[in-house]
């Protein structure tokens, strides 16, 4: 009788198994689903289009502070050049492994001469004196140099200018080298917004 009776148990044992494995099969297959299709959109969303950037120092200050959680869009300067005004996000000319945050200052073909505290900018037997009113002091680029940018190069200064380790002291930046545009401040969250281009 024991015999009989483990042997009329058994297979109530395994389909009892079978049954657990049907019931939660489509719920598992559902979350794989979900999570194959969240890394086919969010991947190449991270990786090719936008990316996260965290802002470290004060060179950027007043406009971005130490700890700004910040948004790159990296796509748009494969359509069209970075214009004077924009901050990106670039690799460092000396050390490539490290990633800068600065305004685009000087375009390509331009020559950029700081002098008396003022940027101006020459091309094509023009000048220009930047008007930058996002500084806290409009007067107060320190230095005294002029530099010609070839045709890949771009010339960037941070807006805490006293402060800033930028084009001043080690050059132009290659294009190559430009990661992309910062397009929003997501944090701290009183400060969200989206980044704009000062008219000059």
């Amino acid at each position: 009788m024991e015999q009989i009776t483990k042997s009329n148990n058994q297979p109530n044992e395994e389909q009892t198994k079978i049954n657990i494995v049907k019931k939660y099969f489509p719920f598992v297959f559902e979350v794989l689903k979900i999570f194959v299709i969240a890394s086919v959109i969010v991947l190449p969303i991270r990786y090719f289009l936008f990316q996260p950037f965290i802002v470290k120092g004060e060179s950027m200050v007043p406009n971005f502070q130490s700890g700004d959680y910040l948004i790159i869009d990296e796509i748009s300067y494969k359509f069209k050049n970075p214009e004077r005004g924009d901050i990106i996000v670039f690799k460092y000319p000396k050390d490539t492994s490290q990633k800068f945050i600065k305004r685009v200052i000087g375009l390509p073909g331009e020559t950029v001469e700081i002098k008396d505290g003022k940027v101006t900018i020459y091309k094509d037997q023009k000048s220009q004196t930047l008007d930058e009113k996002y500084l806290p002091n409009p007067s107060g680029t320190i230095g005294t140099l002029k530099l010609i940018l070839t045709a890949d190069e771009y010339f960037v200064l941070g807006d805490n200018r006293e402060f800033s380790y930028d084009s001043r002291v080690w050059g132009s930046v290659p294009a190559k080298n430009i990661i992309g545009k910062v397009f929003l401040r997501v944090l701290p969250v009183v400060n969200i917004s989206k980044i704009t281009v000062p008219s000059y």
